[in-house]
């Protein structure tokens, strides 16, 4: 079996400050000014950050999409040099085991080839002594692409392992319940197929055309992606099991429901917002409360949407002027982070580009 090799970097970063920066202009009312928060640079010079997540000691763990995964600490750099990294794919997702403490398990989502074929593997690893060990497949041979290549990877409230996928540049491998491609996955933590998954397979819902971000709400466990639309139609959907989300048949905004297709509840009819990581933010600030926090690629800017009982009550414009937008999530000290992605080749670098941002919600 092929198997990629991981980069696994300690970051130097500056103890116990930050590193001052100016953005670009705001370009709404909607400015960090207005919405009472305070953004700070913690990590500069990085390429390509993909996926953020937190170990239980706080520290901040993140990838990479060219193959390296880095944890925020003072320290050294550990090398092992491997992912295939085309367009799109490369390293993206990253979950940490919610019983971290007691096994150490680490989970990616990457590409790789066979047989000159691009492909997506979700792997465990043990994270001992700064270093990714012991590989262990939970799932491969998900199609992959340069371009709608998903990767985001997350436990549930259920304790299982949820994965997007892209549609891999086959829009018709959506609507198939067999093809790992434009779905939302749903694992075991060892990799078994959960035997109360709707179609006797890893698939839990189907019908995406690039999902890039999701989380569960904190109160009613109420799962919630974002998804890539064609140029636009861009969307923040409601994930139910077994559900059909239309594409390629249906765009967001159609009035096409005869065939039971879900609705999004955010659909970017009229400009490209590109939207990826995204989290549930639970701390600080009141006025977020449990608000779904999104990033923006091409949009270069954080959403905000409020949701109850599965509805949409409000969806504004959090932040921009920081470019492209990668992901966003809320770290154990009540703060959010988010990366950029000037680097990936879409974006217009600035000095220090790419960086991961603290905010601060007062």
């Amino acid at each position: 079996m092929y198997k990629n090799a991981l980069a696994i970097f300690i970051l130097v970063a500056v103890s116990g400050c930050s590193i001052p920066f100016e953005p670009d202009s705001p370009k709404s009312e909607d400015s960090p000014q207005n919405h009472g928060i305070v953004v700070e640079r913690i990590a500069e010079n990085l390429e390509i950050p993909w996926a953020i997540g937190f170990l239980p000691d706080g520290r901040m763990i993140f990838t990479e999409r060219p193959g390296r995964v880095k944890v925020l600490e003072n320290g050294s750099a550990h090398e092992i040099k491997g992912v295939v990294h085309l367009g799109e794919s490369g390293l993206q997702g990253i979950a940490v085991d919610p019983e971290f403490a007691e096994n150490g398990y680490i989970y990616l989502y990457y590409t790789y080839t066979e047989n000159s074929a691009l492909l997506n593997r979700i792997s465990r690893f043990a994270l001992k002594n700064d270093s990714l060990e012991n590989e262990t497949t939970l799932l491969e041979g998900i199609p992959g692409n340069v371009y709608h290549d998903g990767g985001r990877l997350g436990f549930g409230p259920d304790g299982k392992l949820y994965a997007s996928t892209g549609d891999s540049g086959n829009p018709e491998s959506s609507q198939d319940k067999n093809s790992l491609a434009g779905k939302m996955l749903r694992l075991n933590k060892d990799g078994s197929m959960p035997g109360d998954n709707p179609f006797g397979n890893y698939v839990y819902s189907y019908g995406h055309r690039n999902p890039q971000g999701f989380d569960w709400h904190p109160q009613s466990g109420t799962l919630v992606s974002t998804e890539h639309g064609p140029s636009k139609n861009d969307e923040v959907n409601i994930i139910e099991k077994g559900a059909n989300y239309g594409w390629p048949e249906k765009l967001c905004g159609e009035a096409n429901t005869e065939k039971g297709f879900s609705e999004a509840i955010v659909c970017f009819g009229e400009w490209t917002m590109a939207p990826s990581g995204a989290a549930f933010y639970s701390g600080g600030k009141q006025q977020l409360k449990n608000a779904f926090v999104y990033a923006g690629l091409r949009g270069e800017q954080i959403r905000a949407a409020y949701i109850e009982g599965g509805k949409l009550v409000k969806d504004e414009k959090l932040l921009d002027g920081y470019g492209r937008i990668r992901d966003i999530q809320e770290g154990p000290d009540g703060r959010l982070y988010f990366a950029t992605n000037n680097t990936d080749g879409r974006g217009n670098p600035k000095k220090g580009d790419d960086g991961i941002y603290a905010i601060t919600a007062k």
